[in-house]
C-alpha cells in the first residue's frame, strides 16, 4: 500500500477527526445559506465517512507547501418537530492548508487544535481553484476512491477548464468550468438517487433535448445511493426566464410568446418523462390522500402564519373538490414531474430554444416525497404562480400581463401535449392553492416583505369558489 493510501485510511477510520472538527463546524455550519436547520441548536455531529480526495497527511501539507482536498459527509443532530428532521446530513469539502493566503481568506472556517489535522488550517475547499480543478479531474477519469465513486457518460471531458464559483445559489452550490460544463454539488444529503440525476438522464434516454445531459456524477453507492454532484453541459449565452420576465415588464413589452414556448417545453418534458418511467393511476384512495396532504400542509401553513386562518374555510373547497372528484371515481395518470418548476427554472438560448433545470424538486421535502410520481399540474400550477410573481414584482402591479402569461403558456402546454390544463378546473385550482400556500409559509420565515404577493393569490383563490 502506497503512504498515501496509508495516510487516506488511517485518517477516514481516525475517531479524533470529527470530535477535532466540531468547535469549527458549530460557528461555520449554521450561518451558511444552504444549511437548513437555522435557528435550532446544534447538539451533536456525527460521522458518515471521509475520504481524501487529495490526500492531506503528506510532509508538503504540514510544511506549508502543499494543499489537502478532505471530502465529509456529515450527520447534524438537532431537536426536531414532526415536520423537521433531527439529523440532516450535510455534504463537506474541506480545503486543508498551514495557512491560507490572502486571496482565500473569505473561505475561512478555522484553525484546527488537536486530532488528526492540528495545527491545520481548514476552509471550504470549492473556493480554491486548485482544489475545483481536482474534481474536474477525478470526472476525467472516473472510477472508486475511497467511499466515493466518479461516473460518466458520454465523450471525454475535457481538461484544463478555469473553474469559477457561482455565488446565487441558496441549497447547492455550483461551479462553472470554462463556458462548458456546470458541477452542481448537493448539500444536504438524502438517501436514495436525487431526482437531478435520475430525471435528465431519463429524459436523455428518450432523447429529449429540453434538458441537459448529465455528462458525470458522483456519489456513495452503500449501503445506499447518496447522490453528491452532477456534471452537465453549462448553456453559455442562455438567459433565465425569471430574469427575461422581470425585463420584459420593466420595457413594457408583451411576454406571451414566450409563455407559449414555455408551455411547449414544459409539455415535451412532461411527454418524454411519462415515455421513460412509471405511470401509476391515482385511484379513489390515492386522490382522497393528496387532497389531504394538502389540506395537512394548510393547517400547519395557517398555524405558523395567521394571516393565513380568515382564508382557510374557502382554501379547504379546493382540496375537498379534488378529493369529491375522487370519491366519485374520477382518476388520473401520475407521473414523474419537475417538482419545483417556476421561471427561474428555465433558460432560454440565443435562438430562443427553452430548457428545464434543477430537477431536484422543492429540497425542503424528504426525497421519497420528491421522487413519486405526481400529476403533471402540479408543474403547471407552480408556473402560472412564477408569472403573477414576476408581474407583482413590478410597480405598479400588472394584472393583465400576468393574465396573458398564464393563458399563453396553457395554450402551449395543450398544443404540445393535446391535453388543455385548463380542462380540469379542480385540480388546477388545488394545485395553485397548494403552491400559494408553500409560498406564503417561505415568505413569512425567509422574506417577510414579499408576503403580500402569495396573499393576493390567497385572497383570490379563496373566493373562487364563491
Amino acid at each position: 500500500m502506497s503512504e498515501a493510501a496509508s495516510t487516506r485510511v488511517a485518517l477516514a477510520d481516525s475517531t479524533t477527526l470529527l470530535p477535532s472538527l466540531a468547535p469549527l463546524l458549530h460557528e461555520w455550519l449554521p450561518r451558511q445559506r444552504w444549511f437548513a436547520g437555522k435557528g435550532r441548536p446544534v447538539t451533536a455531529f456525527s460521522l458518515v465517512s471521509a475520504t481524501e480526495i487529495l490526500p492531506v497527511g503528506t510532509d508538503s501539507v504540514a510544511a506549508g507547501t502543499g494543499t489537502g482536498l478532505l471530502h465529509l459527509l456529515v450527520r447534524v443532530h438537532q431537536p426536531s418537530t414532526p415536520a423537521q428532521s433531527p439529523d440532516d446530513c450535510y455534504q463537506l469539502l474541506l480545503g486543508v492548508r498551514a495557512a491560507l493566503p490572502p486571496r482565500l481568506a473569505p473561505a475561512l472556517i478555522g484553525h484546527v487544535a488537536e486530532g488528526p489535522l492540528a495545527g491545520r488550517t481548514v476552509y471550504e475547499g470549492l473556493h480554491d481553484p486548485r482544489l475545483a480543478e481536482l474534481l474536474l479531474e477525478r470526472f476525467r477519469t472516473p472510477g472508486p476512491l475511497g467511499a466515493l465513486r466518479f461516473d460518466r457518460s458520454g465523450p471525454a471531458i475535457a481538461a484544463g477548464l478555469a473553474p469559477r464559483l457561482l455565488e446565487t445559489e441558496q441549497s447547492n452550490t455550483s461551479l462553472v468550468y470554462g463556458d462548458a460544463y456546470i458541477l452542481k454539488i448537493f448539500r444536504r444529503i438524502f438517501p436514495g438517487t436525487n431526482p437531478d440525476l435520475e430525471l435528465p438522464l431519463a429524459l436523455a434516454r428518450e432523447g429529449c433535448g429540453r434538458v441537459p445531459a448529465p455528462v458525470a456524477w458522483f456519489e456513495v453507492t452503500t449501503p445506499r445511493p447518496l447522490t453528491l454532484g452532477v456534471l452537465q453541459p453549462f448553456l453559455s449565452g442562455a438567459e433565465d426566464g425569471w430574469q427575461l420576465a422581470l425585463r420584459a415588464l420593466a420595457e413594457g413589452r408583451d411576454f406571451t410568446g414566450e409563455a407559449r414556448a414555455l408551455g411547449r417545453a414544459t409539455a415535451e418534458v412532461h411527454t418524454a418523462l411519462a415515455a421513460a418511467l412509471p405511470t401509476p393511476a391515482l385511484h379513489r384512495a390515492q386522490t382522497e390522500r393528496l387532497a389531504a396532504s394538502m389540506v395537512r400542509r394548510l393547517e400547519v401553513a395557517a398555524q405558523a402564519v395567521p394571516e393565513l386562518l380568515p382564508y382557510v374555510p374557502g382554501l379547504r373547497t379546493a382540496f375537498d373538490a379534488v378529493a369529491a372528484l375522487g370519491h366519485r371515481g374520477r382518476d388520473w395518470a401520475a407521473q414523474r414531474v419537475h417538482g419545483d418548476l417556476h421561471l427561474g427554472q428555465t433558460l432560454r438560448a440565443a435562438d430562443g430554444f427553452w430548457s428545464l433545470i434543477d430537477f431536484e424538486g422543492e429540497p425542503a421535502r424528504p426525497l421519497p416525497e420528491r421522487r413519486r410520481p405526481q400529476l403533471p399540474v402540479r408543474d403547471i400550477a407552480g408556473m402560472l404562480r412564477s408569472f403573477d410573481y414576476a408581474a407583482r414584482s413590478h410597480r405598479p402591479w400588472n394584472a393583465d400581463w400576468a393574465a396573458r402569461c398564464r393563458t399563453a403558456y396553457c395554450e402551449g402546454y395543450a398544443r404540445a401535449a393535446g391535453v388543455d390544463p385548463r380542462s380540469e378546473p379542480e385540480l388546477l385550482r388545488a394545485h395553485e392553492t397548494d403552491k400559494a400556500v408553500y409560498e406564503v409559509l417561505y415568505e413569512a420565515r425567509h422574506r417577510p416583505d414579499w408576503l403580500p404577493v402569495p396573499m393576493a393569490a390567497i385572497h383570490r383563490l379563496a373566493a373562487a369558489d364563491d
